[in-house]
């Protein structure tokens, strides 16, 4: 059983690691707000017997094995950073940072303290999207050659606060979205982005200059090339995923979501079939891949460098979109 420090009293705690933690066995001991109001409420609210303002304290404390870092993006380094020098194992939200040298020292840190470091990206713990990466690898579709990402969706109003309106922590679809789609692609097809192009949107939600939309292709070192449509504007949109090759199609709806739902259709020149999938909460399996990494019986399902590629894929998006040209992923790793 792993025991838990909560580094910021979140939204994404609240509704989705906290009950996930518990459910694969974990116990989550303190909580870390710079609040100390809303650090006491939170933790009454949840359960949870200590509610710390001083990320010193937190870290510092011998009942906390590992720490889940929800804070607002441009705080992660220095928090992650006093975590592994406490000796902490790490679990980050995404982005891990708001600058490619921030996110690459944070995983230096890790290592250098022998610490497991994972990023939270949730989409990787999907059954469609492990069924898509096991069908691809099998080679039922032949050639990956092209890919398609919809992950268009509406920002909820209890969310719509730093993305749309704070450059500095990281705000804006492309930070917030554009990352995930990135991890995705990469997890589904073991293939890495080498170049964007992209066009962001200001569809009246957003402030501050920053984008609520985008749309974009990534080239791969493959060749393949995957466009994207992420969105915080679009009320009645469905996600999707698709992968197209030489020999067949995946096409998964409603699946680029927190939710253990969606679907994936196989066609190919026998017609189509629908993939079995086993759908679980994702988070758990984010968790589950984390403790056996913690016991040196696996790998988190997303590591500290996959962080890093879709940082890195992120700050490309935003360059290509700024610019208007083409920008080349380099994650320096």
């Amino acid at each position: 059983m792993t025991r838990w420090g909560l580094i910021g009293a979140s939204t994404i705690a609240h509704e989705w690691v906290i009950d996930a933690i518990r459910a694969v066995g974990g116990e989550i001991v303190s909580v870390m707000s710079t609040s100390a109001e809303r650090g006491a409420t939170y933790a009454a609210d949840h359960g949870i017997a200590k509610s710390v303002t001083s990320l010193a304290e937190l870290v510092g404390d011998p009942d906390v094995e590992a720490v889940y870092i929800s804070t607002t993006n441009e705080l992660h380094r220095d928090q992650l950073i006093a975590a592994a020098k406490a000796g902490k194992h790490i679990l980050c939200e995404k982005p891990l940072a708001t600058s490619l040298e921030d996110a690459r020292v944070m995983v230096k840190a890790a290592r250098n303290a022998g610490v497991v470091m994972a990023t939270n990206h949730h989409l990787r713990g999907a059954a469609t999207h492990r069924a898509m990466r096991e069908a691809i690898a099998q080679g039922r579709i032949g050639k990956p050659l092209a890919a398609r990402v919809c992950h268009a969706g509406y920002l909820p109003a209890h969310l719509q606060g730093w993305r749309l309106d704070r450059p500095e922590a990281g705000g804006g679809v492309i930070l917030d979205i554009t990352v995930h789609d990135t991890d995705t692609l990469r997890f589904v097809l073991g293939d890495d982005p080498v170049e964007a192009v992209a066009l962001g949107q200001y569809g009246g939600m957003a402030k501050a200059g920053l984008e609520d939309a985008a749309m974009g292709v990534l080239r791969f070192k493959s060749g393949l090339i995957a466009q994207f449509h992420d969105g915080f504007t679009t009320k009645y949109a469905v996600t999707g995923f698709e992968v197209h090759g030489s020999e067949g199609s995946l096409i998964a709806r409603n699946c680029m979501t927190q939710k253990p739902i969606g679907t994936v259709t196989l066609r190919n020149a026998e017609g189509e079939t629908e993939l079995t999938l086993d759908h679980r909460n994702l988070y758990e399996n984010t968790l589950i891949a984390f403790d056996a990494a913690i016991t040196g019986k696996g790998q988190p399902l997303c590591g500290g460098e996959d962080g890093v590629w879709s940082l890195a894929t992120g700050l490309a998006v935003m360059q290509a979109a700024a610019s208007g040209n083409a920008v080349a992923i380099e994650p320096g790793l």
